[in-house]
């Protein structure tokens, strides 16, 4: 990978309201209790919401017990579908639950240590943000999470738990200059559609979305007038959540990791035990690339890990500074390599997985956010000593 720079970067993101993102949630929310109750369970747990209707599948091998209908319907409530004017109410929808054990076939694999699959895994980091994640990602990020806030707390109490939000971000020479364009979906009641024009929302409504949520969290000198602010570009948002999308366990790859501004090894995160490299090697690898780039060795860095099922160590380990590099990449990567070890095992001990810690990484992205072991910026002296500096 070179180090040219797009001249503009777009990212989307959702709310915790989303389909995809109330499905992701409720697979989490069964590891995090099967983990409560016992620490090396097996989980790989889809869900399904659509009208009315949440469908929890999977294979788990556990000692515990989990009330799937219990966990679904309070992750439900938490998430805000507490009501029917939004469509969706937990205490009303119907839950089934089709899980099995795991097959023997993996089992045999991943009991010897190896592997809960095979897989290609990615992590990057670059310095345009203090979170070490790309600036146009934070954005969107912000705009989603505002827009929980503000709902939330009731400042604008007439929001639904959905919403997306898209930014368009120009760059030049590398660095970020512009915001071209911001998007935001927001969910809302029949109350605040134009009088006049019931396909539209109101005038008022749109601009107090925009002083209560866009204003707050895109910094002023990244917008001007020539910024295009859409807010429901269709004109109303009043049907949202599964009551107008079905809703599926990881479909918001983008959203999870950097809004695609690296590659992406494909496998999805929630609902899946740290014994599936395709969640835990995706978190050491951003911890890894974090690292590097906070000890001022790239500005950016782009690291990948790949496995076999079954098998205990990777089969490739690649590290890439974008042409941003101020040292060798095999001379680090050399080094990460000989010092830290890649095993499912390892990574496991060395970020502390096998803890309940998994339904707030499918809320608002698994990076970029300061309480998670692999976002910890710990490695730097160690690195140092490695590379004799």
């Amino acid at each position: 990978m070179n180090g040219e720079f797009p001249l503009s970067q777009t990212v989307e993101f959702v709310t915790v309201g989303h389909p995809d993102k109330v499905a992701d949630q409720i697979s989490d929310a069964v590891l995090d209790e099967l983990l409560t109750q016992d620490e090396t369970s097996r989980v790989a747990c889809e869900t399904f919401v659509t009208h009315g209707l949440v469908i929890v599948g999977g294979e788990i091998t556990t000692k515990g017990f989990v009330d799937v209908d219990d966990v679904v319907r309070s992750t439900v409530d938490a998430i805000g579908y507490n009501d029917p004017k939004f469509g969706f109410d937990a205490k009303t929808c119907a839950v089934v639950s089709t899980i099995g054990r795991q097959s023997l076939d993996i089992a045999q694999g991943v009991d010897t240590g190896g592997a809960g699959d095979q897989g290609i895994m990615y992590g990057y980091a670059t310095d345009e943000t203090p979170s070490y994640m790309p600036l146009a990602y934070d954005l969107a990020r912000k705009l989603t999470m505002k827009q929980e806030e503000v709902r939330r707390t009731n400042v604008l109490d007439y929001l639904g738990p959905d919403g997306k939000s898209q930014v368009t971000l120009e760059f030049e020479h590398g660095l970020p200059v512009h915001l071209r364009s911001v998007v935001l979906s927001s969910q809302h009641l029949e109350s605040v559609l134009d009088p006049h024009d019931s396909s539209r929302m109101s005038d008022q409504a749109r601009s107090e979305i925009v002083e209560a949520i866009v204003i707050p969290a895109i910094p002023p000198e990244l917008m001007d007038g020539t910024t295009e602010i859409s807010v429901n570009p269709t004109g109303k948002f009043v049907v949202g959540g599964p009551q107008s999308d079905t809703g599926m366990t990881g479909r918001k790859l983008g959203v999870d990791t950097y809004g695609g501004r690296v590659p992406h090894g494909g496998g999805a995160f929630s609902g899946k035990d740290p014994t599936k490299v395709d969640r835990s090697a995706t978190y050491l690898m951003r911890y890894l690339a974090k690292n590097i780039v906070a000890a001022g060795f790239a500005h950016r860095c782009l690291t990948q890990v790949a496995y076999v099922i079954g098998q205990k160590d990777p089969v490739s380990f690649e590290v890439s500074f974008e042409g941003t590099g101020n040292l060798p990449e095999k001379r680090v990567r050399d080094a990460i390599a000989t010092h830290i070890g890649m095993t499912p095992a390892d990574i496991i001990r060395t970020l502390g997985l096998r803890k309940p810690i998994y339904r707030a990484t499918s809320m608002h992205g698994h990076f970029g956010l300061a309480d998670f072991s692999w976002e910890q910026v710990n490695l730097i002296s160690e690195l140092r000593n490695w590379l004799n500096l």
